[in-house]
């Protein structure tokens, strides 16, 4: 039996946020809301688990703005600075449920977050640090409570990033293509979560065109950009340019699928 599903768009914004620091731009400066973004991760809670994809520099912040009292794991993507830095702000749900964290990814990305925090994985550790609890993952699918969940690989230049498919629903953030095996995974999916840097090309992330073009090939219910930059402009102005069912996402939208 499938559980429903609400996700919470933590952050959409690319590595440096927006507004970027010291930026003078008319995005930059913006009040909308809707304009400003922390980095890209999302909450996803079923009616038994929850689960974050990524620890941002803001997972602090992004927790505490949505009130998160309970967290059953993290999953990971990659294992850049902007999607796993806020991963010793966990240890706040370590004192609170009286357990360690489980964290799912890659190799690549275990790796990363074993050299970076490698203070949380000595074997003498100082008191108060995050007890983590690492699972490696590949391109098998694997369970999170009651969560399934179906790796997606794609290549970020030439690094291979970690998108999900759970249930009907898929999560692709820091892409800029995405193998004809890989895509056929997707398919059917009835939200679509995938990134849209800006308008220019990038050497490594979806334009809004391509995305564009990734999201009609799929042809999911609905399709939300995230990772976005301020170089993509207004988020009113460029969601009007939208084709029927692509939105642009916003930090603080909540997304609900059955």
């Amino acid at each position: 039996m499938k559980s429903s599903l609400s996700i919470e768009f933590l952050g959409t914004g690319t590595s440096s946020g927006v507004p970027m620091v010291a930026c003078r731009c008319s995005v930059c400066a913006s009040t909308d809301r809707h304009d400003k973004r922390l980095r890209s991760s999302v909450l996803i809670r079923s009616e038994q688990t929850t689960v974050v994809i990524d620890t941002t520099p803001d997972f602090r912040y992004q927790m505490l703005r949505s009130r998160v009292e309970k967290l059953d794991a993290v999953v990971f993507t990659h294992s850049h600075k902007d999607h796993i830095a806020g991963l010793d702000d966990v240890k706040g749900f370590n004192f609170s449920h009286n357990a360690s964290m489980p964290l799912y990814a890659n190799a690549e990305t275990a790796a990363a977050l074993q050299r970076d925090f490698y203070y949380a994985f000595a074997d003498t550790k100082y008191p108060g640090v995050p007890e983590l609890d690492l699972h490696p993952i590949d391109d098998q699918p694997f369970m999170v409570g009651d969560l399934h969940f179906i790796p997606i690989r794609v290549k970020h230049l030439h690094m291979h990033v970690t998108g999900f498919r759970i249930g009907d629903f898929t999560y692709i953030t820091d892409a800029n293509h995405i193998d004809d095996q890989e895509l056929r995974k997707i398919m059917g999916s009835k939200i679509l979560v995938l990134n849209a840097l800006r308008k220019q090309k990038h050497l490594s992330h979806f334009t809004l065109e391509e995305a564009i073009a990734v999201a009609q090939q799929v042809g999911a219910g609905q399709t939300y950009f995230t990772h976005i930059s301020h170089q993509l402009g207004f988020h009113a102005e460029v969601s009007r340019e939208l084709p029927e069912g692509i939105h642009l996402a916003y930090d603080g939208l909540t997304v609900y699928l059955d």
